[in-house]
């Protein structure tokens, strides 16, 4: 994304952009940061539920600045696959939301689940920004975190899994599931670059989008370069929220 790559209204939504595997960019806003954000046209922003840093009403502030906007999609980390979490993100007006901690394949469908209305799942009709209609079901992207044991383990069977539209990990906490003992620990190393590189295979195999989380916009297009097909720049987590506009933050250039 850069300054030219902002996104006439009207077009595709975020969600099929996303399971065409188009090359996404998004920028992650820790409690502040929204208006910042909203501004340049990053494809998505992405807001953290699973921290306490973002409180809920922080989080209910930044979907409707976004959706104000209508520049960016408003992407939900929720904590966990509780299905009321999820529910509640997208009733909120969540065009996107990660879903972190799995821990069975039973989950991983009960979470798609919560993302559609009832009969095809178990979201009740309505919602506060405008979730009241079926077709939103299609405008919500899921996408699953891989970051346990359990989600490794099961890669292959994770990604198979109908409704599902992307994974998602973050190199970070990926490698915490190695026993890493620090960023960029030597022992572990080999096999956390082994272990990205699977995931975006199965990821292509299976026909759905992967994406990454990033300190930097060059680390970003380093990994749309091998092959991730959206990435998340982690904006006011790691500096001030006025990077968010700032060139270096915007001008992120996109793999041929």
């Amino acid at each position: 994304m850069n300054a030219q790559h902002v996104r006439p209204v009207g077009l595709k939504t975020f969600a099929q952009r996303l399971r065409e595997r188009e090359r996404l960019v998004g920028y992650w806003i820790g409690p502040d940061g929204t208006e910042c954000a909203a501004g340049p046209g990053y494809d998505y922003v992405g807001t953290d539920g699973r921290r306490g840093a973002a409180h809920r009403s922080s989080r209910r502030a930044a979907t409707l600045t976004l959706g104000a906007r209508r520049r960016s999609a408003c992407v939900v980390r929720v904590p966990s696959p509780d299905p009321v979490a999820i529910r509640t993100a997208v009733d909120g007006g969540a065009r996107g939301v990660i879903i972190p901690m799995i821990g069975s394949l039973e989950e991983v469908r009960a979470a798609i689940r919560a993302c559609r209305r009832w009969a095809a799942g178990t979201r009740r009709p309505g919602g506060p920004a405008g979730a009241e209609s079926a077709a939103v079901d299609e405008q919500v992207a899921r996408i699953l975190m891989i970051d346990t044991p359990g989600a490794i383990a099961g890669l292959e069977a994770v990604c198979a899994t109908p409704g599902l539209d992307a994974v998602y990990v973050d190199p970070a906490g990926l490698s915490a599931a190695f026993g890493t003992r620090f960023l960029g620990d030597p022992a572990t190393a080999e096999i956390l670059e082994t272990e990205l590189a699977r995931i975006v295979g199965t990821a292509r195999r299976a026909g759905i989008a992967c994406g990454v989380h990033c300190p930097a916009g060059d680390s970003a297009a380093e990994w749309l370069w091998r092959g991730f097909t959206f990435a998340t720049v982690s904006g006011s987590t790691t500096h001030p929220p006025q990077a968010a506009a700032a060139p270096h933050a915007v001008s992120l250039p996109l793999a041929a």
